[in-house]
């Protein structure tokens, strides 16, 4: 499949996350304006430039990862070398939805069910799959592993600012 062919399937995969997430987050309710918060927090503004940023980042690096496997990936002696990259293609792509999953679960977590505590369980899990994505990207193409680094750390940022939240309320 072509680096176009993939860049689809993951910008899409990543525009649904984007809108469920945009869907469900409104930082004008009263229950979040009535969340202490930490000094250190960013303002509100900041958060959906990051996101796009990150949510473009996600799909680009996604698609070269796919891409790369494809062209590259060398196979063991018992499997045809489509099916080995075929099996790791189908492991990316299953890390990325779970990641995915988890990034458009916070925001219905917290914005919705507005409980802070298991909106860090889930945020530390999401930072967790994050850091995931990027080990597994960087053992395709070491430079794209890097370009998702940015997003391992906010979404670690994002569990600690979570779980300040929730301390302070």
């Amino acid at each position: 499949m072509s680096f176009k062919k993939n860049l689809t399937i993951t910008s899409s995969l990543t525009a649904v996350t984007a809108a469920v997430g945009t869907a469900v987050t409104d930082p004008d309710t009263l229950w979040y304006k009535l969340q202490r918060k930490p000094r250190w927090q960013p303002p509100t503004w900041l958060f959906p430039v990051a996101w796009t940023g990150l949510y473009a980042s996600i799909a680009g690096s996604s698609a070269r990862v796919l891409t790369d496997i494809e062209e590259n990936t060398p196979s063991p002696a018992n499997q045809a070398p489509e099916e080995a990259n075929q099996r790791e293609r189908q492991k990316f792509l299953a890390a990325l939805a779970i990641n995915l999953g988890l990034n458009a679960g916070w925001s219905a977590l917290f914005w919705k069910g507005q409980n802070n505590t298991v909106s860090t369980i889930e945020a530390a899990a999401l930072a967790a799959s994050s850091i995931d994505l990027a080990r597994r990207a960087g053992k395709v193409n070491p430079k794209v592993g890097l370009a998702l680094v940015p997003y391992a750390a906010w979404t670690s940022f994002a569990t600690v600012l979570t779980g300040a939240i929730a301390k302070k309320n």
